[in-house]
């Protein structure tokens, strides 16, 4: 069964080894999911001990489809990766046991799921699906519900639970709702193995009137699982509404071109640059020999840092240039200073890039 782990790690590779990777669209700060489905328990093995010799050989249990549910809550950190924390629940009848020696069971098996989770989100450049994989580490606790085989002369049967590391690899796509941001419905399959040898669970039978106390030992526990999903994201902005549509009034003379100067920025910088201070004052000069009704100052950064921080940067940034035309001369009530922050860039990235043409101030001549 150990080559069932492979096509996981393969994966996992391979989308890495594409271009996309570059081009994560990540979910940004807290989110919470959940998602149902079936589960196939492969078949796994049942050994007997201490019930005599009649038990001494392993079962193998082959339980078909079961239940499976699970919720997550979790962290986006802005680059394409999420760290979650998991629950699930596994559900599965287990409608026969066979070996060398002829016999029949019935019963349920349960699990229960804690993991920590790693995961990538990849965009590949359709906006209605990003796949994405990932990994996760945990405990599961396995129990046996009324475990009864007959066959032997003498019926067994086991109640308990056992508990042993557990590990899983996830391959997912998830489908954005855009009419609510945030919200995505997803489709998922993993792989969840529990490490062997895990602690046996109670089992007796009678013989003769005497009842025999002995013990059933889970291996080889593989669970296929599918999944349909939903999952939140909170705090996704709302897609930008589309601009307003400008008629210009009829038999009115066209406005004259706006004249419009970039003036850019360092990294977390408000100060001028040589440069920089040039370029303001060929907007200042302009201002003299061009008709104006006014001068407007935007400040802009790019997208790495918090929006709460990008927006007083831009400010910032914007009331420097207005400072310094007015020191060239330009009268102070004939400028307008806003700050735009990290909205509107010039050069379109993912969040948290550092994008030296999205640090600007831009002065217009209108």
């Amino acid at each position: 069964m150990a080559q069932l782990r492979y096509p996981v790690a393969a994966t996992a590779a391979l989308l890495f080894a594409f271009p996309w990777a570059a081009r994560a669209q990540p979910i940004t700060g807290l989110y919470v999911a959940g998602g149902v489905g079936a589960t196939l328990l492969q078949a796994e093995t049942l050994q007997v001990s201490g019930l005599g010799a009649g038990y001494s050989h392993p079962d193998y249990n082959n339980a078909g489809l079961g239940f499976v549910g699970l919720a997550s809550v979790g962290y986006g950190l802005g680059d394409g990766f999420r760290l979650e924390v998991e629950g699930q629940y596994l559900n599965h009848a287990l409608n026969g046991v066979s070996n060398a020696t002829s016999i029949s069971a019935k019963g349920e098996q349960y699990g229960y799921g804690v993991f920590a989770n790693a995961l990538y989100d990849f965009n590949v450049g359709l906006s209605f699906m990003y796949p994405y994989i990932g990994v996760g580490l945990g405990d599961e606790w396995t129990q046996l519900n009324n475990l009864t085989s007959t066959g032997r002369g003498t019926p067994l049967t086991a109640n308990g639970t056992s508990s042993n590391f557990a590990y899983q690899g996830i391959v997912g796509i998830s489908w954005p709702i855009h009419a609510v941001p945030g919200l995505a419905l997803t489709t998922e399959y993993r792989l969840v193995g529990v490490l062997d040898p895990q602690p046996s669970i109670p089992a007796t039978t009678t013989v003769n009137g005497t009842t025999l106390h002995g013990a059933v030992t889970i291996g080889n526990e593989f669970n296929h699982e599918f999944l349909l999903g939903v999952r939140y994201a909170f705090g996704a902005a709302p897609p930008p509404p589309p601009p307003a549509p400008v008629l210009a009034p009829v038999a009115s003379p066209a406005p004259a071109p706006a004249r419009t100067y970039l003036v850019f920025f360092d990294w977390d910088r408000a100060d001028l640059t040589d440069r920089a201070r040039q370029i303001i004052a060929e907007a200042a000069q302009a201002s003299t020999h061009v008709s104006y009704t006014r001068i407007e100052v935007n400040g802009y950064t790019d997208l790495s840092g918090t929006p709460a921080y990008n927006q007083k940067l831009s400010v910032k940034r914007a009331q420097t240039v207005a400072a310094e035309l007015v020191r060239d001369g330009v009268p102070q009530n004939a400028i307008d200073v806003q700050g735009f922050g990290e909205s509107h860039p010039l050069v379109p990235t993912a969040k948290g890039v550092r994008e030296p043409q999205n640090r600007r101030v831009e002065i217009i001549l209108k």
